[in-house]
């Protein structure tokens, strides 16, 4: 109660109405952020850190072939919602933003960035932001930063950004391990978050998502993003190679299994579903192998393998099934 006492005095202050302090959330989201999009591919994507719990359940809103918005500072939610809605009504992103300010008596205390899909992007920090506060729009992205320990966090964040290689998720992982770095929240670090989505949009936001990650709370938030980006980025593959399964297109498939694998060489689903789909290419020798492993790792994936038969995800062969549970090779 303390707190929220503390926002509502500070907004108060700087000229907020009341209709304005019922519209945010009211949750101080301080932090550093990147919104960009991939010139190449058309993806758009959000990036994000924060010294607050579930930073990515406020901050990010990202939607394919619409655009892209970061909202934080004294944070108003609906700066994501209401700046996607108009860019998917045509409105540029600059426009998108211009308008929202215009309307909100808060927005000296605000900060947001948005991109739409064509690219054009624009960005604001308020002038009673908590020091030290700022932004960057480049080509393509805009990074943002407010309560942070020093002024170079941003330029920090803008340079790793533009000489970083790799796809958009990489980059923008790029962009907060900068800001890190260069000295980061004045609080310290919490939480953070990251979002992709592809660049033509299939209209199924759940299919559009390529990377939708949270650390809602750790002590070392960007490590974990990471991680969890690689482990996504691993299952991307695994997806990739159930779909040319079932397009009869086996090299592609496991030339996707094999470069999940290489990602998260222990991961003990990877190796499995890997192992099922070599037994349903009739390639059941080089399957054992792995069978093997994930048995030794955990005997609950050989008592699941005979039900897989049940089901038409294996053969229907007590024998073979048998072979498998065994690790039997044939002749």
């Amino acid at each position: 109660m303390a707190l929220l006492n503390a926002i509502a005095l500070l907004l108060a202050l700087n000229g907020a109405t009341a209709q304005t302090m019922q519209q945010s959330s009211l949750r101080p989201v301080h932090t550093y952020s990147i919104v960009a999009r991939d010139a190449a591919t058309g993806e758009l994507g959000v990036a994000v850190q924060s010294h607050w719990f579930s930073v990515g359940s406020v901050v990010p809103w990202v939607e394919a072939g619409v655009g892209a918005v970061a909202t934080q500072s004294f944070v108003d939610p609906s700066y994501g919602k209401l700046g996607l809605d108009l860019m998917r009504s045509g409105k540029s992103a600059p426009d998108a933003l211009s308008d929202l300010l215009a309307k909100d008596d808060g927005r000296e205390v605000r900060q947001v960035a948005m991109i739409d899909a064509q690219g054009r992007v624009a960005a604001h920090t308020g002038a009673k932001d908590i020091p030290f506060a700022g932004h960057i729009v480049g080509k393509d992205y805009s990074v943002q930063a407010n309560l942070m320990i020093n002024d170079k966090i941003w330029p920090s964040m803008s340079r790793a950004f533009e000489n970083s290689k790799g796809d958009l998720a990489e980059r923008m992982l790029a962009a907060l391990d900068a800001a890190q770095a260069a000295g980061g929240d004045i609080r310290g670090r919490q939480s953070a978050a990251l979002i992709v989505v592809t660049g033509k949009p299939s209209g199924k936001a759940w299919v559009d998502r390529t990377f939708d990650v949270r650390v809602d709370d750790s002590a070392q938030p960007l490590k974990e993003l990471r991680r969890l980006v690689t482990l996504q980025r691993a299952y991307n593959h695994m997806n990739a190679g159930d779909l040319a399964v079932e397009q009869k297109d086996n090299d592609r498939a496991l030339a996707e299994y094999s470069a999940a694998s290489k990602l998260v060489p222990d991961n003990a689903e990877m190796i499995y579903w890997h192992a099922v789909a070599l037994v349903n290419m009739e390639r059941v020798n080089e399957a054992l192998p792995l069978f093997r492993r994930v048995f030794a790792m955990d005997r609950n994936w050989a008592t699941l393998t005979p039900r897989l038969a049940k089901v038409g995800l294996l053969p229907d062969d007590p024998k073979l099934i048998q072979r498998i549970v065994k690790g039997q090779a044939g002749d």
